[in-house]
């Protein structure tokens, strides 16, 4: 994240003591500028979290990652999706067959390419995350079509049992 974001993360924690960006109320990630958003992001997320591009299929960082834990916007670190509902799709991108909450996620319309599509977009900093549709698994029947580019992982923490 970018020097002058994470300068207003720490002041919003120090006068209202909690994240912003994490589940704060204080900060609207929706009101960074763009040129803000330009600066903390690399092109790649730039042109996909902020000007609804798409990286080609099959080349994302997370399209055949199969590790434990959970999916966050690129954008805020919102909690998007759980790797419990990540699934192999075959369309280049990694799909998820639901949100870990419904409200994580928007839905508009996008009449581009000639074609209707339900775009997704994450709730907390209005980025573009990809697009869902109804061709997805059980039990949801959607197929939640991702770009890797607007994902950070972070992964499940295994706790040790003692025997």
């Amino acid at each position: 994240m970018h020097l002058t974001i994470k300068l207003l993360l720490l002041i919003n924690t120090l006068l209202y003591g909690q994240s912003t960006f994490n589940g704060g109320s204080h900060m609207n990630p929706k009101k960074i500028s763009e040129k803000e958003w330009k600066s903390c992001l690399s092109p790649t997320k730039y042109n996909i979290l902020r000007q609804k591009g798409t990286e080609p299929p099959g080349t994302g960082k997370y399209y055949k990652h199969n590790e434990d834990g959970t999916y966050n916007c690129a954008g805020c670190a919102a909690l998007l999706f759980s790797s419990d509902t990540k699934y192999d799709s075959g369309s280049g991108w990694p799909s998820f067959w639901t949100p870990i909450d419904s409200a994580s996620v928007s839905e508009y319309d996008d009449n581009s390419l000639s074609r209707h599509r339900i775009e997704i977009r994450c709730s907390k900093c209005d980025g573009h995350l990809g697009h869902v549709f109804e061709d997805g698994p059980n039990p949801t029947g959607l197929r939640y079509c991702i770009n890797s580019a607007a994902l950070d992982f972070k992964k499940k923490n295994k706790e040790k049992t003692q025997e």
